[in-house]
């Protein structure tokens, strides 16, 4: 083999070598990283702090008391106070993914508590009325809940991620 056959070999995209591109593909990854655990814990915190007041506490009702998993709240609390209460912990969950950017176990907490809210509020969509009648039901999903639910499938996928990534950077600090 000819210096210059190796030299085509180790170049990918374009003039790029493999080292320059695993280095992109690692800062980006990184950046991504962090975007995920923003975005999920602005999500989680936004729509949490939400929950504490009577407009919210009314809106996730029908969704809430369609669940075999969380309809028991209204045994025990209001519809108010169940909503405080899950507001609670969203707002709990963002802020341990928050801190998880810098400390690995608060973000394997923050990461676990988050698929776990996630994979509720998905389970939704099997609970919860979201299936259009007027485009003759199954799959034409309505856009309120079926859509507004279906991005819990993706911000699920991405609790499990920073699961995986928690642990290991809790690997790595052992």
């Amino acid at each position: 083999m000819t210096a210059t056959t190796a030299t085509r070999e180790t170049a990918i995209a374009g003039n790029f070598s493999k080292q320059q591109v695993a280095g992109l593909g690692e800062r980006i990854s990184n950046g991504g990283r962090l975007a995920i655990s923003v975005t999920a814990a602005t999500v989680l915190g936004w729509i949490g702090a939400m929950k504490f007041t009577a407009y919210e506490a009314g809106a996730i009702e029908g969704l809430v008391q369609s669940s075999p998993l969380v309809s028991w709240l209204y045994q025990v609390f209001s519809v108010q106070g169940a909503s405080n209460l899950i507001g609670t912990v969203e707002i709990a969950t963002a802020a341990l993914i928050l801190i998880g950017t810098k400390f690995p176990k608060a973000a394997l907490v923050g990461a676990v508590a988050a698929a776990m809210t996630f994979l509720v509020t998905a389970s939704f969509l099997l609970t919860a009325p979201v299936w259009e009648p007027s485009l003759g039901g199954f799959p034409a999903l309505s856009v309120v809940p079926g859509q507004f639910l279906l991005k819990d499938i993706v911000l699920l996928a991405a609790a499990v991620f920073l699961a995986g990534d928690a642990l290991i950077r809790i690997a790595d600090d052992a």
